[in-house]
This record gives C-alpha cells, structure tokens and sequence, in this order.
C-alpha cells in the first residue's frame, strides 16, 4: 500500500482523491487549511489517515506536514497537488493584487509543496506526483484567462519535472480534468473579479453568465474522476498528461488541430528564419 500526501484535502477533487486512496487500503497525509471537514469525514480511518492543517502559501507549515507524515508512516509514495482555485474576468480586468494571489497559490502554492516532499521521493528513488491542472492549462478560453495562464505554468513545471524526476525512478503526471461536479464553481473555490469593462461585455461576458449556470450542472462525476487519478499511480507506465472528461478530450483535440493547421500554413514562414 502506497502512503499519499494529498493538498487541499478538505473539499472537492481533493477530497475524493482522499476518501479512494482510503478506501483502497492507502495512508493519507491530508493538508488543508480547514482541518475540520476530514476529521469528521474519516473519523473510522485514524490509523490510515494523519490530518494536519497546511497552507500551501507557508512553506514551514507544508515542511511540518512532511515531517509529521514521514513521523507516523516513514515514507511519501504519491504527491497530489490538489489545493487551487478559479478566477474570472477578461486579462485587462483582472488586478494586480488578484492576479498574483492567484498564482500565488495555483503556482507558487504547488513549488512549495514540491519543495518539501521531493527531497523524501529522490532519497526513495520512487514516487509519483500527481499535478492537478485542467484542461484549461492547455487551452484557455476568455475570461478564464489569468487562471488558465496559472494552469499553464503547472503544464511547464510538470514537463521539465517529468525529465528531471524520471531518472530517479519518480513520476510526474499532469492531470488535465474538464468540468466535474465539485465545488469549484461555487463561491469557495471561484473568485470572480469585481471590476467590468463594458467593451468586453461581448468577448467576455457570454463566458461569464454561462459560468454562473454551469454550477452542478457539468458532465463529470469527481467520484469516478478520483479513481482514474488512484488508478493513474497503479499502472506500470503512467502518462504525463491524463486528461478527464469528454469536454477536456474535445478541447484537448480542438486545440491540436488549431495548432497543426496554423503551423502547416505558416511552415514556409517558420523555415524561412533558419539558415
């Protein structure tokens, strides 16, 4: 059985990755700032589940969490970047102070994480981390703009960990999920900016009102989405991008397709640079 050290554990995504990996017989460290709700989720799982109270903006907090982990079960086989959160408005709207939260906690909150938990999985020579990003790291759309840019980052840091992990027998794979039915479109975990401009009332305004709707209505279900994720660690070659739900293989898919089509019309453009 495999030991977990799953961030934002509390609600969400992060939750049902926590009550699988329990209920497949793994340990859990379970990070959150708001302890309160895995306690009483899993008060029958005291000897598998360690609970401590971590922001993944305090990187001595984080620091502690491994050390109390690593005191009860020895070792870190998997690494969840699971803590994050949504914020819309169009780019020119966003504010400075929003958009380096934000990062601060989708990005900055995730090298953190790694900082304190990597150390544990090169000593191993084993170990899988699990980046939970979206499928709007990989193509964006308006008004998502500043958090797609944040899920962007994590599809950076995930491959270049990818090569630099891969010869010490570590993992990485980035999770790519669509819209499931968390919580992440409610006020918890979405933030929307106050501040308008009416000339994006047409770009960005139809994908700010469909948001407001999409609440419990999107196609995936969190609980079969936290398997594939448990299920993901269990395989003997795990990819590095796994994306989640028939709207993020469709975005996924549209995204290529743009891509080859502009890079087949501009290839003379391209080649004509070199020499």
């Amino acid at each position: 059985m495999s030991v977990w050290f799953v961030t934002g554990a509390s609600r969400g995504l992060g939750a049902e990755i926590t009550r699988e990996a329990l209920d497949r017989g793994h340990s859990v460290i379970a990070t959150a700032r708001d302890i309160s709700a895995v306690l009483k989720a899993y008060l029958h799982k005291r000897d598998e589940l360690l609970v401590v109270n971590a922001d993944v903006t305090e990187p001595k907090q984080l620091t502690a969490a491994v050390e109390a982990g690593l005191a009860r079960f020895g070792r870190i086989d998997v690494v969840a970047n699971n803590a994050g959160y949504g914020l819309v408005g169009a780019i020119e709207e966003i504010s400075d102070e929003a958009a380096r939260a934000l990062f601060d906690v989708n990005v900055f909150g995730v090298l953190n994480t790694l900082r304190a938990t990597l150390p544990t999985l090169r000593a191993q020579r084993s170990g899988h981390v699990l980046n939970i990003g979206s499928v709007g790291g990989f193509a964006t759309a308006p008004t998502t703009g500043l958090y797609g840019a944040s899920k962007f980052a994590l599809e950076g840091i995930s491959e270049a960990l990818h090569g630099e992990l891969a010869p010490l027998g570590v993992r990485v794979t980035i999770i790519e999920p669509g819209g499931f039915r968390t919580d992440f479109l409610s006020n918890s975990s979405l933030q929307t900016e106050p501040a308008t401009i009416a000339d994006y009332t047409t770009g960005a305004g139809p994908v700010r009102e469909a948001l407001v709707h999409y609440d419990g209505r999107q196609p995936g279900d969190p609980v079969k989405a936290a398997k594939a994720i448990v299920d993901v660690t269990e395989t003997a070659e795990p990819p590095l991008r796994l994306q989640l739900g028939a709207d993020a293989v469709e975005r996924v898919e549209a995204k290529l397709d743009l891509v080859r089509r502009e890079l087949d019309q501009w290839r003379h453009v391209a080649l004509s640079t070199s020499i």
